[in-house]
């Protein structure tokens, strides 16, 4: 049982303005696991007072860039002493299968702690050019400001660092507002930043729910937005943030496709296949849903598919063994579960899983790994983000239809290609409209933009390219001659 009873506001850990709490309930066992405050509108204007105050009048934004790199070294150095108990606090609080946890989710964090530094330590924050009139130009980046950042409940930290580190980089001052399904790994991750001892108001934690945020994004002391979540949330925080002519940076949903070329090797493809499209239990906006197999091999794919999917352990997240975990909440279950009734009525044809309690559980927010055959791609199965272990196997004719397919979504952050023949493969990738594909696997790059097409948000994040959001460009002409 963990329990925080302050928020940590400015800095500093700081009675909440309210007695709300939030308790967490364990997905898996159903009983309470930890509580903490929940975050309020009226903390929120503390926090931001205190970013506003560090942006405008402190140090971190004037200090050398070598400096905040430095103190996000020591942020580094004490997450990574801390990897084994935030992997088993996440799994326990949102229900992610320790070994996702360990690599996916702490390991990934850790990763990209190591790659924002090597990035901040080569990016060039300040450099002269010649100008149209043979003029020397200084062009400067600088930071955009009070940086509020909100993050979901699926992989807190990994989601939060992507946004966090590169404002700090830049000398931004951050209000960050994590998920309320997951406070207490947001408030293990302020002991972190409370023992890396930043200046007085460059960060502070505040979990909350969606009024809260909200006020995030309308306070007239924030300059730039970053959100990651559902599509119809962040179509309201742009709405919200265009009113204001507010930087906003989205990532959003997805319904990424994998092309199995009739090329693939189809064991290796089918041993790599879970982890592209069934990491984190199906709660992951990068996974790959769609299979998408030509009407040749179609039948040899969907039952490669169904013996995969049939072959995953099932049950408690904290018991490494197992690869699939519950769904974060009773309701998120039940989202899934009425997914999977719907592919049915909508006449998909299900090989493996369908409603109900996997084998073997009596409790918990489980839902069955399913695979749907004789899909189309109309079907609402293969149009919405269902975020859970439901895959759906769709048939093509050609490898243009497969391309046509892949494109035909409201989407288009991730993606995959399993072929023999990798040049071949990179061909089919340009074609497809989404944001990050991968050859024979799917891994993000830590070094690379991420980010989507069309309602998968806009803006980019890791690699230099992640920092961009969080500076202002000025340029200083000096005299000509």
């Amino acid at each position: 049982m963990r329990e925080y009873k302050e928020l940590y506001i400015g800095g500093h850990w700081a009675a909440p303005s309210s007695e709300q709490r939030v308790d967490v309930i364990s997905p898996h066992s159903e009983e309470t696991v930890g509580s903490a405050p929940a975050g309020t509108p009226d903390d929120i204007d503390r926090a931001v007072a205190a970013a506003r105050q560090a942006f405008d009048e402190g140090p971190w934004p004037q200090l050398d860039p070598s400096e905040r790199l430095a103190a996000v070294q020591r942020i580094t150095d004490a997450y990574n002493a801390r990897q084994a108990e935030l992997s088993e606090l996440i799994s326990s609080e949102m229900g992610a299968p320790l070994w996702f946890s360990q690599v996916g989710q702490v390991g990934a964090t850790s990763m990209a702690l190591a790659a924002f530094l090597n990035i901040g330590s080569q990016y060039q924050w300040e450099e002269r050019r010649t100008g149209f009139f043979g003029q020397d130009v200084v062009v400067r980046r600088e930071p955009a400001g009070v940086a509020g950042l909100i993050t979901p409940w699926n992989v807190p930290h990994f989601t939060t660092i992507s946004k966090l580190i590169p404002a700090l980089l830049a000398g931004c001052t951050v209000v960050l507002k994590p998920s309320e399904e997951v406070p207490l790994s947001a408030l293990a991750l302020a002991e972190i930043i409370d023992e890396a001892g930043l200046p007085e108001g460059v960060v502070s934690i505040v979990p909350g729910g969606r009024d809260t945020g909200e006020h995030l994004v309308t306070h007239r002391g924030v300059d730039k937005i970053s959100f990651t979540g559902s599509p119809s949330a962040g179509r309201r925080i742009a709405s919200l943030c265009g009113q204001d002519l507010r930087r906003v940076t989205l990532e959003l949903g997805a319904k990424s496709a994998a092309i199995i070329l009739d090329d693939a090797d189809l064991a290796m493809t089918i041993e790599r296949l879970p982890l592209a499209s069934l990491l984190n239990s199906g709660q992951a906006c990068i996974a790959q849903t769609r299979i998408l197999a030509s009407r040749q091999r179609y039948d040899e794919v969907v039952d490669a598919v169904t013996a995969m999917a049939q072959g995953l352990p099932v049950g408690d997240p904290l018991d490494a063994a197992n690869y699939i975990g519950p769904m974060v909440s009773r309701r998120q279950q039940q989202r899934v579960d009425g997914y999977i009734s719907l592919g049915q009525e909508e006449g998909a044809r299900i090989t493996t899983g369908g409603n109900g309690m996997p084998d073997g559980l009596d409790r918990g927010w489980y839902v069955r790994p399913t695979v749907f055959a004789d899909v189309d791609n109309h079907m609402r199965i293969a149009q919405e983000e269902i975020f859970g272990p439901v895959l759906a196997v769709i048939p093509y004719d050609d490898e243009a239809d497969a391309i046509r397919i892949a494109n035909d979504s409201a989407y288009g952050l991730g993606g995959s290609v399993w072929t023999s023949d990798v040049e071949h493969g990179v061909d089919v990738a340009r074609k497809v409209r989404t944001g990050t594909l991968g050859i024979n696997q799917y891994l993000l790059d830590f070094t690379s933009p991420f980010g989507g097409y069309k309602s998968s948000g806009f803006g980019r994040e890791f690699g230099p390219e992640g920092i961009e959001p969080y500076i202002e460009y000025k340029s200083i002409s000096l005299p000509i001659g």
